[in-house]
C-alpha cells in the first residue's frame, strides 16, 4: 500500500506571508492597546488574506493556509505585551523602552507559553468540549475560502471588505491630521456640587471595537461609564476648588480609577475562581492520556505534538537569557547584593505562576474565546503576588526612597509570566482550528514560535515611537495627548501601592465591594436565564476614560443590528463575517494612520504644525467629526450590506 502524499503546510511562502501579517497586525494592536486596553483577534482576518494571496500562486492547501493564520495570529497576542512593558516607563524606571531588552522579554515569555501549552492540548482541545468560538469560526473559514467557486468569490469580498474599512478608518483620521475634524469631543458639567463628563473620541476604529466585543460587553462598559463618570466622579469631586476641566482630571485620575481599579481586581479573580474546577477536572486526564498515546504503534500526523525532549529543553533554554536580562536588570540597585536570591525567585515565579497561567488563561480561551478571555486578570493576581512578595524578601532592608528598584523589578517578573500568559491564552485557539481542518500540531507549534519571533521583534520599535511621540498616562513629563494604556498604569499603581504604600486603599476597598455587587447582579442575571452583566467589562467601563468607552458603546450597537440584519439573509453566517472584516479594516486602517502619525509628531515635534486650519476653527471642527463619521459608519456598512446580498 502506498501511503498519501503529506499535504503543503509549512512552507517558506506560508512563514513569509505569515511573518509580514504579524508585522502588519502587530503595529495595530500595539497601537489600540494602549490607547483604549483593548486588542483584537488577528487569526480570522490573516486567514481571508491568506487564502486571497496563496490562491494566486498555485497549490495551496488548507492546513498552509493555517499555518500562515497561526502565525498572523501570534500578532494579537505578542501586541498585548503593551499592558504591562509601558508599566516600567510609567514609574519611572525607563526613560526609553530598550529594544534587546524588550524584544527578549516578548520573545522568551512567549515561547515558554507556547511550550507549557503543548501539553495541554489534547485535555483542553481534543478530549474537551469547550466551544472555543474563535478557533472553530477560523476552521469553517478555511473550509468554505478553500471550498468551491463560491468560497473563492467569498475571498474576494472579504478582502475587498477589509480594505473598505482600513481607507475609511485612515481616511478619517488624516482629516483629524489636518484638524479640519476634531479628534475628540467631550463636555463637563455640574451634577451638585460636583462635576460630570461625558464625550468620545472621534475614531472609527474604537467604534469597530464596540462591534468586535459585542452588545453584552458593550452595554456593561455603558453601565461602568455611568457608574464612573456620573456617580462616583460627581461625589468625589464636590466642593473641590479650580477650574472644572482640571478638577475632573485630577479627581478621575488620582480617585475613579482607583475604584475602578478594585473592581477589575476582584471580577478578574471572581472570572479565575469560576473556571477553576473545570481546569481541575480537564487536566485530570492528561497523565492517562499520555500513557494511552504511547501504547498505540503509530501516531496520525493530526496528533503529533512536539516531542517533551524538546518542550522540556527548549523552556530550560528560555531561562538562560531570563537570567541574564534578571541579572542586568538589577545592577546599580538595591538587590544586585542579592543575586543568587534573585534568581531563585525568577525560577520559582516563572516556573510556577507561568504554569498557572498557561493553564487558566489556555482554559479561558476556549471557554470564551481569545478577545474575551480576561487576561488583564491573571496580570492583576500575578502583579499582586509578585510585589508583596518582592516586599516581603527584599524589602526589610530597603528605605522608602529606595523602593523604585524592588517596584521596577516585580514590574519586570510579571513580564515574563504576562508572555507566557497571553501565548498560551492564544495557542490553543490555533490548535483547535488546526484539529478541526487536519492541520499536523507540532507544525503549528513551530509556526507560533515563529509568530511570537516575528512579533517580539516590530513590538519595540512601535512602543518606542508612541512612547516618543505621545507618552503613556501617568509617566513622567506625559503631556495631554498621552496613551492612556489603562493596564499598564493599574498594575504600575499596584506595584507602587503594596511596595511604596501609596495606594489608597480605601478607594480600592469600594472597588472591590462594586465589583462584589456587580458579581450577585450578573450570576443572578445568568441563574434567571434574563441576560448577563459582565463585571469585568462594567469595571473597565469605571476604569476607562468615557471617551474611549462611548465610540466602544456605539460600535456594540451598530454590530449587534448588523448582526439582526445578517439573521435575516439566506446566508447569515457569510454577512456576519463580513461585518467583522469589516470592522477589522476600520481598525487596521486607524491604527496604521495612528503610526504614521506618531512618526510625523516624532520628526516635526509638535503635532500642531500638521494642522492647515486655526485654533478659531475648534467648534467647527467638532459638527464635522460628527458629521464625517456618521457618513463614512453608513456608507460602509451599506456598501458592506450590499456586497453581501449581491453574494447570495
Amino acid at each position: 500500500m502506498t501511503a498519501e502524499p503529506t499535504p503543503r503546510e509549512l512552507t517558506l511562502r506560508s512563514i513569509i506571508l505569515g511573518g509580514a501579517l504579524t508585522f502588519l497586525f502587530t503595529a495595530a494592536n500595539v497601537y489600540f492597546g494602549l490607547r483604549v486596553g483593548l486588542t483584537f483577534s488577528t487569526a480570522i482576518p490573516a486567514a481571508v488574506i491568506s487564502m486571497a494571496v496563496l490562491r494566486t500562486m498555485g497549490g495551496a492547501t488548507i492546513v498552509e493556509n493555517n499555518i500562515v493564520q497561526t502565525i498572523g495570529s501570534a500578532a494579537g497576542a505578542v501586541a498585548t505585551m503593551v499592558f504591562i512593558l509601558p508599566a516600567l516607563v510609567i514609574v519611572g524606571w525607563w526613560q526609553a523602552i530598550p529594544y534587546w531588552e524588550t524584544m527578549l522579554v516578548c520573545a522568551t515569555g512567549g515561547i515558554l507559553g507556547v511550550m507549557l501549552s503543548v501539553p495541554m492540548r489534547r485535555a483542553l482541545v481534543v478530549d474537551s468540549d469547550l466551544p472555543y468560538p474563535e478557533g472553530v469560526a477560523g476552521a469553517e473559514i478555511l473550509r468554505v475560502g478553500m471550498g468551491d467557486a463560491e468560497g473563492q468569490s467569498e475571498n474576494r469580498v472579504g478582502l475587498a471588505t477589509i480594505l473598505l474599512g482600513a481607507l475609511a478608518g485612515a481616511g478619517f483620521g488624516v482629516l483629524t491630521m489636518l484638524r479640519l475634524a476634531a479628534g475628540e469631543v467631550a463636555k463637563v458639567f455640574k451634577i451638585g456640587a460636583g462635576y460630570a463628563t461625558i464625550g468620545s473620541t472621534m475614531s472609527l476604529g474604537l467604534v469597530a471595537v464596540g462591534h468586535l466585543i459585542g452588545l453584552a460587553t458593550g452595554l456593561s462598559m455603558l453601565a461602568g461609564l455611568v457608574i464612573g463618570k456620573l456617580i462616583l466622579l460627581p461625589w468625589l469631586s464636590a466642593g473641590m476648588p479650580g477650574p472644572a476641566e482640571e478638577v475632573v482630571g485630577t479627581v478621575f485620575g488620582q480617585q475613579v480609577r482607583m475604584v475602578g481599579a478594585g473592581a477589575m481586581a476582584v471580577a478578574a479573580l471572581w472570572a479565575l475562581l469560576r473556571i477553576t474546577g473545570a481546569i481541575v477536572r480537564g487536566l485530570a486526564g492528561i497523565a492517562a492520556t499520555s500513557r494511552a498515546r504511547k501504547a498505540g504503534a503509530a501516531i496520525d500526523l493530526t496528533e503529533r505534538d512536539l516531542s517533551a525532549g524538546w518542550v522540556v529543553g527548549l523552556s530550560a533554554a528560555m531561562f538562560v537569557p531570563i537570567f541574564v536580562l534578571v541579572w542586568q536588570f538589577v545592577q546599580g540597585g538595591p538587590l544586585a547584593g542579592s543575586i543568587p536570591a534573585v534568581l531563585l525567585l525568577t525560577l520559582l515565579f516563572v516556573a510556577v505562576i507561568g504554569v498557572f497561567t498557561a493553564v487558566v488563561t489556555g482554559y479561558m480561551a476556549g471557554l470564551v474565546g481569545t478577545s474575551n478571555s480576561p487576561v488583564s486578570g491573571v496580570g492583576i493576581l500575578s502583579i499582586l503576588i509578585a510585589a508583596v512578595v518582592v516586599a516581603a524578601i527584599f524589602g526589610g532592608g530597603v528605605g522608602e526612597g529606595e523602593r523604585a528598584p524592588l517596584i521596577a523589578f516585580a514590574l519586570f517578573l510579571v513580564a515574563f509570566v504576562f508572555g507566557i500568559a497571553i501565548v498560551a491564552n492564544d495557542n490553543l485557539q490555533d490548535l483547535k482550528t488546526g484539529q478541526l481542518v487536519g492541520s499536523t500540531p507540532w507544525k503549528q507549534q513551530v509556526a507560533l514560535i515563529i509568530g511570537v519571533v516575528a512579533g517580539s521583534l516590530i513590538l519595540p520599535p512601535v512602543l518606542q515611537l508612541l512612547a516618543t511621540s505621545f507618552g503613556f498616562a501617568g509617566a513622567p513629563g506625559a503631556g495631554e495627548n498621552a496613551l492612556a494604556a489603562p493596564q499598564a498604569s493599574l498594575f504600575a499603581a499596584i506595584a507602587q501601592g503594596v511596595l511604596g504604600g501609596s495606594l489608597r486603599w480605601d478607594l480600592i476597598w469600594l472597588g472591590v465591594g462594586i465589583g462584589a455587587v456587580l458579581i450577585a447582579i450578573d450570576e443572578g442575571l445568568r441563574k434567571a436565564g434574563k441576560g448577563k452583566l459582565p463585571p469585568l467589562a462594567v469595571a473597565m467601563g469605571i476604569y476607562l476614560p468615557a471617551t474611549l468607552v462611548f465610540p466602544a458603546v456605539i460600535g456594540a450597537v451598530i454590530g449587534h443590528f448588523w448582526n439582526v440584519m445578517a439573521a435575516r439573509t439566506s446566508r447569515p453566517e457569510f454577512t456576519e463575517r463580513l461585518g467583522v472584516l469589516l470592522a477589522t479594516g476600520l481598525i487596521v486602517g486607524d491604527s496604521l494612520f495612528g503610526l504614521a502619525f506618531a512618526g510625523a509628531v516624532g520628526a516635526t515635534g509638535d503635532p500642531a504644525k500638521l494642522a492647515i486650519v486655526g485654533d478659531s476653527f475648534a467648534p467647527a471642527s467638532e459638527w464635522v467629526a460628527v458629521v464625517v463619521i456618521v457618513a463614512l459608519l453608513v456608507l460602509t456598512y451599506r456598501r458592506t450590506e450590499t456586497r453581501a446580498q449581491a453574494a447570495d
